[in-house]
């Protein structure tokens, strides 16, 4: 009876699919995530090959369509955007930079292929990615010279914005592990100090705003005790960071500061805006063009590129309709987290993906990181995983 009762048990467990499209297209995922942190160029290419063995298995299968609940309202966020392009001054511009929209299909493609252990497989490769990435910032921070406003660390990234996004999003992940993971907490544990020098080193204020909300969340989810670590933390980071470094936080604080008074300059600009364009916004990739048309006096730069906070951005751009649809998926999506963490089946990717979730709000109210392709596609893909692994056990 014992060897008919162990054979039950294994043939209910969940089991990965075999086909040769199912599994480059899971390997493409987890490749995808960790590439994150060297190459876009390579991360896009392996985005493309998991659509395509993704749209592959659905029609040799005659499967239907399937994703979880929050894609609805981030599909209809992506048709108000195509509105808006089509209403702006320069319509064509604005369609050509709405072609980051096919980005969203990460969330449908990732929840077929990072099914059973795949979802905890790619953290893994993400942490390890990107410490090796975080090591190299250290290294062009004191070896390379990269420590000063004007050149920071970026890894081997294009911009120091988005490699320290890209790190808080992995910082995020890894204290999670640490509190909620039953395997492979030590290597999380290991690296997470590599990590958090790195972005202090990118002089990056807000993914340090970013930062400690996502550990605070992580803390208040596990016990409130754990507060108590926090001025242990800050007095350890006020003590050993660099004088130019501890200024360049102590900033965000200033009123006089030239980016801080920007940022508030831009938060009058933005409502200039959309008061005149309330429905579809000036357009997708026209705030930096039509700039000036709103600048006021308290204006520090003649012209900057974006707004430096999603939600005026998403208003000024695409209008109130397209903020409200942006704000409806947020809410999809942190009750679509929290109901999973809730339940206890995938309590360490839940937990993970709410604080990527509140790192990339707090840091996303002083700097337009929903428009980071970078951080947009690894933040897709990590607040899919718990979905796909709980669709995976109940399959």
């Amino acid at each position: 009876m014992s060897d008919v009762s162990d054979a039950l048990a294994l043939d209910a467990r969940p089991r990965v699919d075999s086909n040769p499209l199912e599994q480059a297209g899971a390997i493409a995922v987890i490749a995808l995530a960790g590439a994150l942190q060297f190459s876009i160029a390579i991360a896009q290419i392996l985005l493309t090959i998991a659509v395509v063995c993704y749209l592959a298995l659905l029609a040799a299968r005659r499967e239907r369509f399937e994703a979880p609940p929050f894609f609805w309202p981030l599909t209809a966020y992506a048709a108000m955007t195509l509105v808006s392009a089509l209403f702006s001054i320069d319509p064509r511009a604005s369609l050509i930079d709405s072609k980051q929209l096919v980005l969203f299909l990460i969330v449908p493609v990732a929840y077929r292929f990072a099914r059973g252990d795949r979802g905890k497989t790619l953290i893994t490769v993400v942490l390890s990615c990107a410490a090796a990435s975080a090591a190299f910032g250290i290294i062009q921070y004191g070896i390379l010279h990269y420590d000063q406003l004007g050149q920071r660390p970026q890894g081997t990234l294009g911009h120091y914005m988005t490699y320290s996004g890209l790190l808080m999003i992995v910082i995020a992940l890894a204290v999670a592990r640490v509190l909620f993971g039953r395997s492979d907490r030590t290597w999380a544990a290991m690296v997470l100090p590599a990590l958090a020098v790195a972005v202090a080193l990118t002089f990056s204020r807000n993914t340090a705003v970013g930062v400690c909300v996502a550990a605070a969340l992580l803390f208040a989810l596990k016990d409130f005790r754990l507060f108590a670590v926090l001025p242990v933390i800050a007095a350890i980071f006020i003590a050993m960071a660099p004088g130019q470094i501890a200024r360049r936080y102590a900033s965000m604080f200033n009123m006089n500061d030239p980016t801080v008074r920007d940022r508030v300059a831009m938060l009058h600009i933005g409502e200039r805006m959309v008061a005149a364009h309330p429905l579809t916004g000036v357009g997708p990739n026209m705030v930096q063009r039509r700039y000036a048309e709103y600048r006021g006096a308290d204006a520090v730069k003649p012209v900057n590129p974006h707004l430096h906070n999603n939600p005026l951005q998403i208003a000024a751009e695409r209008g109130l309709p397209a903020l409200v649809l942006w704000l409806w998926f947020l809410v999809a999506l942190i009750r679509d987290l929290w109901r999973r963490f809730s339940s206890g089946g995938q309590r360490e990717l839940a937990a993970a993906a709410l604080a990527v979730v509140g790192a990339v709000l707090a840091a996303g109210l002083f700097e337009y990181n929903f428009g980071d392709s970078e951080v947009l596609m690894l933040f897709l893909t990590v607040v899919t995983l718990p979905a796909s692994a709980e669709r995976s056990a109940a399959a």
